[in-house]
């Protein structure tokens, strides 16, 4: 793995500044007793700076495996620190305003600040669309570390492409347009409004469907599927079969399927107005088959894998560990 000082400096630099809004709305979290939408009003932006945080830790060590058109890659991670930047801005700004920044369209000024927003994230998703890209040119001497990188930041974008369902008119809210302007348009929630019952931590509805359920998600792929590279690493001392990278590359796929898989389910399921933890018999069934069949998946995997000779490389990790 290369050095964190080889990696992006935009979306390192981006990194700390989200520590420092993480920290910033920590205290007003403490401080600030004020509420929007049913919510501690410093809430959003701290969740904001660890997702974020979260995100470019991730971009800026995937950027430094890039090995095909590095500049062009330079340039889109840079633009995803600006972006990200400017979208953190906004939110606090709102925040410090006591204003909602997100589907706000209360005054003209506010209705400028949250277009600028809708304009940042996609001028963000295409240039993570860019990296994804990229990364599918570049050749990485690891092939079960390269589908592992392809994948997540393909399913990355497709949770954040969620975000874009929010931005939709809710049905309450078109039934209600040829009465005039609204001051909100779009909603986390559906089939019931913004700021009802939620779960602790995340913020999510307990009485309807939630889209920032799928989107978080999705998102977070690009933290899931490297992680499990380092759990293989950790066990091929104990299941020599780990060693083989036909093996690594299968349970790397079938993972990013059945990741894939369940980003697919919460998203439908939220869709449908279904709080995540009332689930109907036909979301259970779904994931229950989601979760057999990835395992049988797994299992398959790695019985394709008996008898096949481990990686030398391999072989010198497992030699190390035991020495």
């Amino acid at each position: 793995m290369s050095s964190w000082r080889s990696w992006h400096r935009p979306l390192m630099l981006f990194a700390a500044l989200m520590v420092a809004t993480g920290l910033l709305s920590a205290g007003g979290l403490l401080l600030d007793d004020r509420t929007l939408v049913g919510s501690p009003i410093w809430f959003k932006p701290f969740k904001f700076s660890v997702s974020l945080l979260a995100y470019a830790l991730s971009l800026a060590w995937m950027l430094s495996l890039v090995t095909r058109a590095r500049r062009a890659a330079w340039w889109a991670g840079t633009v995803i620190a600006l972006t990200g930047t400017v979208e953190m801005v906004l939110i606090i700004g709102q925040v410090l305003r006591g204003r909602r920044s997100h589907f706000n369209h209360e005054t003209a000024f506010d209705s400028a600040l949250y277009d600028v927003m809708g304009l940042s994230v996609a001028v963000l998703w295409t240039a993570a669309l860019v990296i994804a890209v990229l990364l599918f040119r570049s050749r990485l001497a690891d092939r079960a570390s390269a589908w592992a990188l392809r994948l997540g930041s393909v399913i990355a974008l497709a949770g954040a492409g969620v975000g874009f369902l929010m931005a939709q008119p809710t049905a309450a809210q078109r039934a209600s347009m040829g009465d005039g302007p609204l001051d909100v348009v779009g909603a986390h929630s559906v089939g019931v409004p913004d700021g009802g019952p939620s779960m602790p931590l995340t913020g999510w509805s307990t009485t309807g469907g939630d889209l920032r359920i799928p989107h978080f998600v999705g998102m977070h792929a690009l933290q899931v599927l490297p992680l499990l590279l380092l759990v293989l690493a950790a066990l091929a001392p104990h299941l020599p079969r780990l060693g083989t990278e036909t093996v690594r590359v299968r349970l790397v796929l079938t993972a990013s399927g059945g990741y894939a898989g369940l980003l697919a389910l919460v998203t439908w399921q939220a869709l449908r107005g279904q709080p995540l933890l009332r689930p109907d018999a036909v979301t259970l069934a779904l994931g229950a088959a989601l979760v057999a069949g990835t395992l049988l998946a797994g299992l398959a995997a790695l019985r394709a894998g008996a008898g096949s000779p481990p990686d030398p490389a391999a072989v010198q990790r497992r030699e190390a560990a035991s020495a």
